[in-house]
């Protein structure tokens, strides 16, 4: 299935709680959870209220995927404003 099939509007919604430390080495098989979804006609939503550390490539997964493969809800505010930094230091 293609992903943009699997949308906020055309698709049901699957929830996956992502809790405590997003690493790198985590991110293979939150892809599997994502990808598992949209193949059943899902649209994942990453429930971060509980993620209280990540690194790097777990950022960048979050910016990459963020509305276009899954939906985040409960985003703390640490990873939201560096999410919008990187953004912002990619645009420059």
């Amino acid at each position: 299935m293609n992903t943009r099939n699997a949308s906020p509007n055309s698709a049901p919604h699957v929830t996956i709680r992502v809790s405590g430390k997003l690493f790198q080495g985590h991110l293979a098989y939150l892809e599997q959870l994502v990808q598992s979804a949209i193949e059943c006609r899902l649209w994942p939503l990453l429930s971060l209220a509980h993620l209280e550390e990540l690194d790097r490539a777990a950022l960048f997964y979050l910016i990459d995927g963020e509305n276009c493969r899954f939906a985040l809800i409960s985003c703390p505010s640490f990873i939201r404003e560096w999410m919008d930094h990187e953004k912002e230091r990619a645009a420059a």
